[in-house]
């Protein structure tokens, strides 16, 4: 494996919120770029002559803008000039993949764990990136995204699917990589990735909520992660939806833990229809009609309505982002989502638009290369 050690941009200072503009709303006039910097054209020209001499940004097209007036010439990065890879770490196996600079996805590696032992798990770790490595000429960081608690984007404080307690993960796959890494909570890198490239670029305020083995939330206000030590706990797996719903393991009824979680809503319809059944098999009958699992998945429906309204009433955001691995609830339990928002949400309160991301567990990777790529062009 390559490792690329080239910084970001030929000079520091001003120069990087020049490239840093391009590289998230490119292909993009100088025009634009000086308008959202606050930047006279002749300071704009001078900042942004060395990265293109640098090669950082090139002229990539033209564009009309206005009703007249000449075409402008388009700045844009190269994103195949740096690569960087995510990964995934859950208790059952590493899912990585590595990607260009805007976190497109260029080839992904799977392995199972045999061993929750850091020092297993750093050596599977180590494995798939270097398989993923394999598919690009060189690599300039890693980012791991992590179900727990993380503190200074290295150690792992608490991991309780793995049962880890302080493992200082960071160091240890430096050492064993090679690679500049940076660890941090899987939901805010989630979130990171949509701020940066999805659904939430350029907004000021918005919200992500992810379904799967636990219930996430997350939130974007004034342009920024809102984040502090508790990130990690999954706090929001405890506000209630349903008076008379299951208990959950902590002892609290209805809450959103024991309403949305892929397992609760498996032990839900396999009990309706008499039959174990997995996830996806519980929503498909769900969608056929059958009977037991509507009533089940409505309810989640209805309980993810609920949660909807209660972040869109308290924290206000432009849009709401869904995902995980269980994001296909909010598709087929749309009327129990609807029902949900009637009951807790204003009818005079505008419409919150909800954004639904794929569901592939890659969406966790990119996520956490959007981490690598944050530390190398903001620190580098």
């Amino acid at each position: 494996m390559r490792i690329a050690t080239q910084p970001w941009a030929p000079a520091s200072g001003p120069h990087h919120p020049v490239a840093l503009e391009v590289l998230l709303h490119g292909p993009i006039s100088r025009s634009e770029i000086a308008r959202r910097l606050g930047l006279s054209a002749g300071s704009l020209t001078r900042l942004s002559t060395p990265l293109i001499e640098s090669g950082l940004l090139v002229e990539s097209g033209e564009r009309v803008e206005g009703s007249r007036g000449r075409p402008s010439v388009l700045l844009d990065v190269v994103p195949e000039s740096r690569h960087f890879i995510g990964v995934k770490l859950t208790g059952e196996g590493v899912l990585g993949v590595v990607t260009n600079l805007r976190a497109a996805m260029i080839a992904t590696a799977y392995a199972p764990l045999t061993s929750r032992d850091p020092a297993a798990v750093v050596e599977v770790v180590s494995s798939v990136v270097h398989e993923v490595a394999g598919h690009v000429p060189s690599v300039t960081a890693l980012g791991i995204g992590v179900g727990g608690l993380v503190s200074n984007r290295r150690i792992v404080r608490s991991a309780p699917f793995l049962d880890w307690t302080d493992v200082d993960l960071g160091d240890a796959l430096e050492r064993s990589t090679g690679l500049a890494t940076v660890v941090e909570n899987d939901l805010i890198a989630f979130t990171e990735y949509e701020r940066w490239f999805g659904a939430g670029r350029s907004l000021d305020r918005f919200a992500v909520i992810t379904l799967g083995a636990g219930v996430g939330y997350s939130l974007v206000a004034g342009g920024e992660v809102a984040a502090d030590e508790d990130a990690g706990i999954g706090l929001i797996g405890h506000w209630p939806l349903d008076p008379f719903g299951p208990v959950c393991r902590a002892g609290h009824r209805g809450c959103a833990q024991s309403v949305l979680t892929t397992s609760a809503i498996v032990q839900g319809v396999s009990a309706a229809v008499g039959r174990s059944v997995d996830y996806d098999e519980a929503l498909t009958l769900a969608e056929q009609g059958e009977p037991g699992a509507r009533r089940v998945v409505n309810d989640a429906g209805r309980g993810l309505g609920r949660l909807i309204a209660a972040v869109a009433n308290l924290t206000m955001p432009e849009v709401i982002v869904l995902g995980g691995e269980g994001v296909r609830l909010a598709s087929v339990a749309s009327d129990g989502i609807a029902e949900g928002l009637a009951l807790d949400r204003d009818p005079r309160a505008r419409r919150i638009p909800l954004v639904m991301t794929s569901g592939d567990d890659t969406e966790w990777c990119r996520g956490a290369a959007v981490l690598a790529i944050q530390t190398y062009v903001l620190e580098s």
